[in-house]
């Protein structure tokens, strides 16, 4: 068997926990994934995994095993590149996770037309609020919205993710117009649930210099904006939710503004990708589109 196909088969084994979910990522069949592994294991004389009916675990030597081959495949990787980077032509698969609502509302009409640009590309996007491991999980680049934590990886700013209050006309007939943005304290203030964190309770708000904190409470919280955005709609409550999502709800008048003469905080928006100078035309090409539209 090939040595670098067994090597990538073990280390997605170890990475995901089983050999069915290997052989899924990797679109084998879990009997060729465990071949592979063995014939490492035959190679070595040693064992790498421990099985049972239940779960795996590595050995002493198949964790030391791990990490040589997820640098073996690294460098393999930069080595197949640079035909790739030499050629202008922008070909192969990029890899990419982003934010769920910026993702499908924002991003995903520019990576269309971005692909119809580069025909030779193809984009796996992943759409999850966690935050992703972009060297650990094999991402070329990842959308985060919020402040970032201190890291090897290249940061580059987009513009802001603006965000809005607002809720359907129903909601405030039968429980008022906020005036400031204390009386929402006093309402339904629907609740966005992060992976990476408690839901937000404090909703901060600007009028000029001056800025306020107020704390919300709300029966309902929920993790994805579509459906937040259908509580709001439907007229359970206020919603504080990105622009760019909401916009057409305020358009046909479904959604209603509140305090409109406050500034709802806007969230930073980052493209991250790894720090390497060695980068494909692929990627190169995007981060350049990306930066001009999202920049």
């Amino acid at each position: 068997m090939d040595r670098l196909s067994s090597m990538e088969a073990f280390v997605m084994a170890a990475e995901c926990g089983s050999y069915a979910k290997a052989a899924e990522r990797l679109e084998l069949s879990p009997q060729m994934v465990a071949k592979h592994v063995a014939a490492l294991e035959h190679r070595l004389g040693a064992r790498l995994l421990n099985r049972t009916t239940r779960r795996q675990s590595l050995t002493e030597l198949g964790q030391a095993y791990l990490e040589r081959c997820r640098h073996i495949l690294s460098e393999t990787k930069a080595a197949d590149s640079l035909g790739e980077m030499m050629n202008d032509t922008p070909r192969g698969k990029l890899k990419i996770s982003a934010p769920i609502t910026f993702g499908s509302s924002r991003l995903m009409p520019f990576v269309t037309t971005f692909l119809r640009l580069h025909p030779e590309i193809e984009i796996d996007l992943q759409l999850t609020d966690r935050f992703v491991d972009l060297v650990e999980e094999g991402f070329d680049i990842a959308f985060r919205i919020g402040p970032l934590e201190v890291s090897s990886l290249t940061a580059r700013p987009l513009a802001p993710y603006q965000l809005v209050a607002c809720a359907a006309p129903g909601y405030l007939a039968e429980r008022g117009v906020p005036q400031c943005p204390q009386d929402l304290s006093n309402h339904e203030c629907l609740g966005y649930a992060w992976w990476s964190r408690p839901t937000d309770r404090e909703w901060v708000f600007c009028k000029g210099s001056k800025v306020e904190r107020v704390q919300v409470a709300s029966r309902l919280r929920v993790n994805e904006s579509r459906a937040l955005l259908s509580a709001a709609l439907d007229g359970f409550g206020i919603v504080l939710g990105p622009l760019i999502f909401l916009e057409p709800a305020l358009r046909s008048g479904e959604l209603v503004r509140v305090l409109p003469d406050y500034e709802a905080p806007s969230r930073p928006l980052h493209m991250l990708y790894t720090g390497s100078r060695q980068r494909t035309a692929k990627l190169r090409r995007f981060i350049d589109a990306a930066l001009a539209r999202f920049g």
